[in-house]
């Protein structure tokens, strides 16, 4: 066999390795019932949770309340199922969160509190086409 294949060969299989070890970062997102249900079986980390802040009959965001040492926050999602669920976040809010129509905070549970550790947010509303006025 010559080098070069032996070669590629190996290159191919660190690809593989690198594939494979990559897949369990992987995730998908899920409702709070399902994100529970994965905490009690071990899998605390990393898990995604889509919903939208809660809002009043009026349209306004409820729920956000400030930390004690004003940096950190918490609010009150809602998933798709409408489970509504505490969510703390120990970083100052994201610009434009009271904006944005889907929220994914990606974190645990830490026992029947939700601890995120990063927060996502789903703006679509900004590239929709607007009508401009001339």
């Amino acid at each position: 066999m010559k080098k070069s294949h032996i070669f590629i060969i190996v290159i191919i299989a660190i690809a593989i390795s690198i594939i494979v070890s990559t897949a369990d970062d992987a995730s998908t997102y899920v409702n709070f019932d399902q994100a529970y249900d994965m905490a009690l079986a071990g899998k605390d980390n990393n898990i995604h949770v889509v919903g939208q802040l809660k809002k009043d009959t009026e349209g306004h965001v409820v729920g956000i309340q400030e930390g004690v040492d004003r940096v950190s926050f918490s609010f009150i999602l809602v998933d798709d199922n409408g489970k509504e669920q505490k969510i703390e976040y120990n970083e100052p809010m994201p610009a434009d969160m009271l904006r944005s129509e889907k929220v994914v905070v990606v974190g645990s549970y830490q026992g029947d509190q939700f601890k995120a550790s990063k927060i996502i947010l789903k703006c679509p509303s900004k590239y929709q086409e607007q009508n401009v006025n001339v």
